[in-house]
């Protein structure tokens, strides 16, 4: 017992809760559940090389483990920020020895994105012919960051960032590891959660923290935001810090409090972080945050990101600063998103309806005598450029998804809905 003890000294709640079955990971049921596809691989044997895409903490390291565990093969891992060509090259040797007594070798390369060209290329062969099984482990899209022939020999797998119920399973599994509770109150524990916003492993290392502040009181949501600041004062680009710091920059923009935006971007360039990922949040916020309310965020950021690929740093980092600005004072909807979000579960929930006959064309003879087409009224024709026609299912009542907000262009577009909504009404009673 007590060899097991000190085995445990030092050694990060993380890695002392690493599951050691392909059931224990949370989260990752669409990939590892009793149809998922890396489950169906280790049943048949038939593993294929694979890059396991998802965002920090949700376990990409842990699946890797476990496939090679199972598969009862040979395991190295290398990570491309520390490794070069002379490590890949000792490597493929030894697979090859390994090969020919009948070993698999399997590969697992974290953050493989940070390989460049040749580096990448170097794999092919070695993955061509088998002597090597290979899991990269990305958190940026392979398809930017990726060679198209390595991408090609490769199956690309996503894995979901964690959810609350993912979260939750871990903080129950650390109770039970440090056979106590977590001193927090329900608020706390909440925040908690939100604060990890789906990584896994900084859920776990705050957990730590927490027991290292605790002084025999229960904590609550403003003593936990205190405690976790006081130990997270600079920025990490592996990830220690990097949610909260984008979240931060996010907010910021969100609350149109450019100046705070700009300090929270200037943390993560100062801190090393890779502008491109701040630019693709930045392209995501005028997408969701900002939406139609001023239709020009989107080819703003776009335009900006382009800009500081030509220009690089520090000249780029203007580009980035003037972007941040922009969509800090911009007016802000979400609107598209809500109207998508409740769109898709729609249209998830109602089946496979076909549109009504008269908007659907009719290119054979078959079809037009069956109706197809009959009664369409080609909107630019009319008086008004509308005709007011149903272009809903037959057997489903009109929806209403998107609601622009009374904000910036969206005002317009608000106007113009509410116009055509009463010429619809107009022309569907017959008035003139």
């Amino acid at each position: 017992m007590s060899e097991l003890f000190d085995a445990k000294i030092g050694t990060p709640l993380a890695e002392r809760l690493r599951a050691d079955s392909l059931a224990d990971v949370v989260g990752q049921e669409h990939i590892l559940g009793d149809d998922g596809i890396i489950t169906t691989q280790l049943k048949t044997g038939n593993i294929k090389s694979m890059i396991l895409w998802g965002p920090p903490g949700c376990g990409k390291t842990t699946i890797a483990k476990l496939v090679a565990k199972y598969a009862d093969a040979e395991f190295v891992m290398l990570s491309a920020v520390f490794s070069g060509v002379s490590d890949l090259k000792k490597v493929f040797q030894d697979a090859s020895n390994l090969r020919q007594v009948g070993r698999r070798t399997i590969l697992f390369v974290d953050e493989i994105h940070r390989f460049n060209k040749a580096q990448q290329d170097s794999f092919l062969p070695y993955v061509e012919d088998g002597t090597i099984t290979l899991i990269g482990a990305t958190t940026e899209n392979p398809s930017f960051e990726l060679n198209s022939a390595l991408l090609s020999r490769c199956q690309v797998l996503i894995l979901k960032r964690l959810d609350d119920n993912a979260l939750n399973h871990l903080i129950q599994r650390a109770e039970e590891e440090l056979e106590k509770n977590l001193p927090l109150t329900d608020g706390a524990r909440k925040n908690l959660i939100k604060i990890a916003d789906g990584d896994g492993r900084y859920l776990l290392n705050m957990i730590e923290m927490i027991f290292d502040f605790y002084q025999g009181k229960i904590i609550d949501e403003d003593e936990l935001t205190k405690m976790l600041q006081s130990r997270l004062p600079n920025y990490d680009k592996s990830g220690e810090v990097h949610y909260n710091l984008i979240s931060a920059l996010h907010k910021s923009l969100r609350g149109s409090d450019p100046d705070a935006a700009l300090y929270w971007c200037a943390r993560m360039i100062a801190g090393g972080e890779d502008p491109k990922y701040i630019l693709r949040r930045l392209t995501r916020f005028a997408v969701e945050d900002v939406g139609l309310a001023d239709p020009h965020a989107l080819p703003y950021a776009i335009n900006a990101w382009q800009a500081y690929e030509r220009l690089g740093s520090p000249e780029g980092d203007l580009a980035i600063a003037s972007l941040v600005i922009y969509l800090g004072t911009a007016p802000k909807s979400n609107a598209s998103e809500v109207a998508w979000n409740n769109a898709y579960a729609t249209a998830k929930s109602t089946g496979s309806l076909p549109p009504p006959m008269h908007i659907i064309n009719a290119p054979t003879k078959l079809m037009e005598k069956q109706g197809f087409g009959a009664g369409y009224v080609y909107d630019p024709d009319t008086k008004d450029g509308f005709s007011g026609q149903n272009y809903w299912p037959d057997d489903m009542r009109r929806q209403k998804f998107y609601t622009p907000v009374e904000r910036g262009f969206e005002r317009d577009i608000k106007k113009r809905l509410e116009y055509w909504e009463n010429l619809r009404i107009k022309l569907n009673k017959g008035e003139k």
